[in-house]
């Protein structure tokens, strides 16, 4: 028998549960659904949500052509050969076969490079579903082809709606006489994912034979959880509170609850590359110049990890999981680029200053580029005042050294240089 979390996929909009600032009435998504002007894009939200669900409603609803690919188990192969096949079936001008990869972000360069030409040419639509930040996971030439659409973690009215809808339209549990008088455990343990939420509900529902009365509380939730926790730790459970709690308590600079989270993501069966890219963006993010060092730690600790493999790897993650706790913190290098980036929304492309412009040709030249440009390496220890900045915002300071030994060091460095500008 299918699992109750397939036997109840929607294959309608009106349907779909959630994501309605995607999917809801004259939004996005929806309008380029019903005009049938669909881009390719990737679909970027937590486990649970609806990904794979829309893809499919999307392809039904406009009559085209399938094909699905997981990036765990597809190689370059794999994807050539769903081109050709949707190339094969593109007559005339009938519309873009769908060719949807499930976790692309597992997909590597060269594998997504596959894609590039065939998305580019129209041959295919892609849509991609990803739980990871596709900025850093999807290789830029491909997420310029691409919409991005963030699905968002399931609200607690729509876990519950989905909860009656399986009770109410699933022919199995209509045959059981089901009550639900609480739906705490069953919210808690699904974690905003709709499939988890349905495996929970099959399993509690599983206790109780055909007319035979069930109530649902949460009690009863969590003893049947509990007689099958191995299974559903396997699951990842709470994955991304986990994975939250892991990140923070590192931040927080506290190795044994580090540790214990780190213990209970490789117990619940957490994929350790996923846990060694955690670290290498909390090294940038929250040590970053204070310990210049950790992201040296983190990056080398990913490498040896998929090196070794586990178990060993928990050895190599764990030492590192320690230096990182326990190295001074700084979120200075991301507050200067985050600043940055709104000075350039706010200020748009101003134009980069004559002197420091590049004057390969002679018209350039005469055109005054790079005309008094000072090379710094002529002065008294390779430095001279000038100006970088475009002459609208050359008054802005974007970094500020943060409070500790190494960056107090930079801000004395600066003083020294740059006197009033950089006197903090």
């Amino acid at each position: 028998m299918q699992p109750l979390a397939d036997r109840l996929r929607p294959t309608s909009l009106d349907d779909y549960v959630g994501q309605a600032h995607l999917v809801g009435k004259g939004s996005i998504l929806r309008q380029a659904i019903e005009s049938g002007k669909l881009p390719s894009m990737i679909l970027w939200g937590p486990p649970g949500v609806g990904k794979t669900t829309l893809a499919s409603i999307i392809s039904h609803q406009l009559k085209r052509p399938f094909y699905t690919l997981s990036a765990v188990n597809s190689g370059v192969k794999d994807v050539r050969e769903a081109i050709e096949k949707a190339q094969g079936q593109k007559f005339f001008s009938a519309a873009n076969p769908i060719l949807f990869i499930d976790e692309i972000h597992r997909f590597s360069k060269s594998q997504q490079d596959s894609l590039l030409g065939a998305v580019e040419k129209g041959i295919v639509t892609l849509i991609g579903a990803t739980t990871e930040n596709p900025s850093f996971e999807v290789i830029s030439a491909l997420l310029s082809r691409c919409q991005v659409y963030v699905l968002k973690p399931l609200e607690k009215e729509e876990l519950a709606h989905i909860v009656n809808v399986a009770l109410e339209k699933d022919e199995y549990l209509r045959e059981k006489n089901i009550e639900v008088a609480e739906f705490g455990a069953l919210l808690l343990f699904s974690g905003g994912d709709a499939r988890k939420l349905l495996n929970v509900l099959e399993l509690v529902t599983n206790l109780a034979t055909a007319g035979e009365k069930i109530t649902i509380t949460n009690e009863l939730v969590e003893n049947a959880i509990q007689t099958n926790l191995a299974m559903y730790d396997k699951s990842g459970e709470m994955h991304y509170d986990i994975a939250s709690a892991f990140i923070k308590s590192m931040r927080g600079s506290d190795p044994n609850a580090a540790v214990y989270w780190l213990a209970r993501m490789i117990e619940g069966g957490e994929d350790i590359e996923f846990i060694a890219r955690r670290m290498i963006i909390l090294a940038a993010e929250d040590i970053g110049l204070a310990n210049p060092n950790a992201l040296l730690m983190a990056t080398t600790c990913w490498d040896a990890c998929r090196a070794v493999g586990l178990p060993e790897a928990r050895i190599i993650l764990s030492q590192c999981v320690i230096y990182l706790a326990t190295s001074p913190k700084s979120n200075s290098a991301c507050m200067a680029i985050g600043q940055a980036q709104q000075l350039v929304r706010e200020t748009g492309t101003l134009s980069v200053p004559l002197h420091i412009r590049n004057a390969p040709t002679k018209l350039m030249k005469d055109l005054n580029y790079g005309k008094d440009y000072r090379y710094a390496h002529d002065f008294d220890k390779n430095f001279v005042a000038q100006e970088f900045l475009p002459e609208e915002v050359k008054s802005k300071k974007l970094f500020e050294p943060g409070n500790n030994a190494a960056e107090e060091r930079l801000r004395q460095w600066l003083k020294e240089r740059w006197k009033e500008k950089y006197g903090y």
